[in-house]
């Protein structure tokens, strides 16, 4: 009989009472609740970050589990500043009231791991702890025994217990019950890496072993990996897969990167706080202030940042917590544990759908996803007997697949291509060209619409593998079709969608309006191609620096501010002719070349001027210079060369 990854064990089972024990009164410093939190203590939860153009161009959208299961962990870190620091204005939505802990259920339950312990003998089950109703006391040494890490009980270790025993309950609840999952698989690769197995529980607090998990710093996975970081720990990222989100491939990735980090810096304490913050950062505090000691480093006035100082107390206290729930004022009943990560493991020799992978195992679909959350496509990546791709099933259908596979026939099968988006492509177009469906498109690729495709992005394209490409009605295409649309995928009728590259409205440059603004006049600038800061301060004769502060602009944001098409307000002293717009479209209308400001037709070529920019001051064209000043050669221009900038 092959051995359980996991094995609970009922040691007790009484009744509950239904006395209730107080709430465990909170450690010095931290934040009691009120009567008016407890009813409302925010009118609005925090949304997840929107991430940057490049960022969402890497990486595919998210998809809905991914999208909830990422906001509910920025709800929660927001929920705990405004819950452990005092001085924060509480920013998300929590509880309406807070449950008081009533009195635990001494039923226990036993995690062993068999390979390391194959059976159970009673006299090595660990003493039950009674309920913990004074954390500032409460000797933690009497636990350490129980940890491969270093625990401790310091005042915000004390405040972390106290939020997961009350705003952040709910949360803490659903980790437990994943832990069940990961944690068996995760602990034994820490342990052959050489790390403390309690060290999971850096998982725990980083995604609450979520797969699915995405931050607003572009983090994902299960162990919160950047982009960066995960490529060069191994984890491989591209069109197909990202290993981030594998439970094993990331949990190898952190050990290698957390044995890095222990060894530069020479502390578990600081290890962590180096995941979190980064190794440079924590090994200059170590240095300026001289100590080893995380606790002395998180009390600097200027060192670390609060999240990186909250870093490690939230791993004790989730820690404690998780090995003696009953005696932190959780019941049994409140965690839902899911049975322990299994799988078969298979060989796949080319890009293969889920869907025909999901029937041969004879299973559903959404065990095969949930089992191989690297996959960023409805199918498996290209590839061939010498390089095969290693995809998990269900426990026990391994020999069950490799039988039905290939017996299924072509027409039950698709093919894939991979078409890079034109400017001009619409998803209709690109079904048509491949003999492919829209809807079929939209479910290959997770998206659940698209009215404009971004250009240079790239799609799968599940093409019939039967010859002629033509799908009865009965084959692969026309089944991905009908999943597609059982799971609200909608499709635009072609003359509603937009082709690729279409701009999102009118590009407006050069001057758009004049206005008067508390008696000046005040033009809104369209910037163009080419367009710098002292560029158009020299077209409106007036200063830079004047133009960042018109516009609040910082150096840094002033960049960001000159993309073609981007407005900016200018008030000069005779503002250029205002624009006209033509069925719908801005067309700039250059400003005349008067002789309001400028002292003659001729001008005085100054050190960092260029035709362009004296172009752009005066209302005429480069050509126009170069035409009037008989220039036939642009990149030798004497400073206090004399250019006419008036027609003749």
């Amino acid at each position: 009989m092959p051995p359980f990854s996991l094995l609970f064990l009922v040691l007790a089972s009484v009744p509950p009472s239904q006395d209730v024990l107080p709430m465990p009164p909170p450690p010095p410093g931290m934040r009691v609740l009120g009567a008016d939190d407890k009813r409302l203590l925010v009118g609005s939860a925090l949304e997840p970050e929107t991430p940057s153009e490049d960022e969402l161009e890497q990486a595919d959208e998210a998809d809905e589990a991914d999208t909830e299961e990422s906001a509910e962990l920025e709800q929660l870190r927001a929920l705990e500043g405004a819950t452990l620091d005092p001085g924060a204005k509480p920013n998300a939505e929590v509880l309406q009231s807070l449950r008081r802990l009533g009195l635990a259920n001494p039923l226990r339950l036993r995690m062993l791991d068999v390979l390391e312990e194959p059976t159970f003998r009673e006299d090595e089950a660990e003493a039950e702890l009674a309920l913990i109703t004074d954390l500032a006391n409460f000797d933690v040494s009497r636990l350490q025994s129980r940890y491969d890490i270093p625990v401790e009980m310091q005042p915000l270790v004390a405040q972390y217990i106290q939020f997961f025993q009350g705003p952040g309950r709910k949360w803490f609840r659903k980790w437990v019950g994943r832990s069940t999952r990961y944690m068996p698989i995760m602990q034994p690769i820490l342990e052959a890496n050489g790390l403390p197995r309690d060290t999971v529980y850096l998982a725990m607090i980083e995604s609450g072993f979520s797969t699915s998990a995405y931050s607003w710093a572009h983090a994902s996975g299960p162990w919160q990996f950047i982009s960066s970081t995960g490529k060069q720990y191994g984890l491989h990222q591209d069109f197909w897969v990202d290993e981030r989100k594998d439970p094993l491939k990331a949990t190898v990735a952190a050990s290698r990167y957390l044995k890095d980090l222990h060894r530069e810096l020479g502390h578990w304490y600081l290890a962590w706080a180096g995941y979190n913050t980064g190794s440079g950062r924590v090994r200059r505090l170590m240095e300026r202030l001289d100590t080893r000691d995380f606790w002395t480093i998180a009390a600097a006035e200027k060192g670390l940042a609060t999240e990186t100082k909250h870093y490690v107390p939230k791993l004790i206290a989730a820690a404690l917590i998780s090995k003696s729930p009953t005696a932190f004022g959780f019941t049994e009943k409140e965690f839902e544990y899911e049975p322990a990560l299994t799988f078969d493991e298979v060989k796949i020799t080319d890009a293969t759908d889920l869907d025909v992978i999901a029937r041969a195992a004879g299973v559903d679909v959404k065990d095969v996803q949930e089992l191989n959350p690297e996959l960023r496509r409805w199918c498996t990546p290209p590839a061939s007997a010498r390089n095969p791709y290693t995809l998990r099933l269900p426990k026990g259908t391994a020999e069950h697949f490799t039988q039905n596979i290939a017996q299924i026939p072509a027409k039950e099968r698709l093919t894939f291509r991979v078409h890079k988006v034109k400017r001009g492509d619409t998803l209709s177009q690109i079904a048509v060209t491949y003999g492919s469906a829209p809807e079929a498109i939209l479910q290959m690729n997770r998206l659940k619409s698209a009215k404009t495709l971004k250009l240079n992005a790239e799609l799968v394209i599940p093409v019939q593998a039967a010859r002629g490409g033509k799908d009865t009605g009965e084959g692969a295409l026309a089944r991905k079709v009908a999943q597609a649309r059982r799971s609200g995928v909608t499709v635009l009728r072609p003359e509603d969608e937009v082709p690729a590259g279409t701009p999102r409205g009118p590009v407006a440059t050069g001057p758009i309006k004049t206005e008067t603004i508390n008696g000046r006049k005040r033009v809104t600038y369209g910037v163009q191609s080419g367009d710098s800061l002292w560029a158009i301060a020299q077209r409106f004769q007036v200063n830079a620096d004047d133009l960042r502060k018109w516009n609040n602009l910082s150096a840094r944001a002033a960049k960001k501010a000159l993309k073609v098409g981007s407005v900016l307000y200018v008030f000069p002293e005779n503002a250029p002719k205002q624009v006209e717009e033509r069925a719908g479209t801005v067309i700039a209308q250059r400003a005349p070349a008067s002789s309001a400001g400028r002292p003659s037709a001729v001008h005085q070529l100054a050190a960092g001027e260029s035709l362009w920019s004296i172009a752009q001051r005066y209302g005429v064209t480069v050509d126009d210079i170069k035409r009037w000043n008989n220039i036939k050669d642009t990149t030798r221009l004497p400073i206090g060369l004399r250019l006419t900038v008036k027609a003749p």
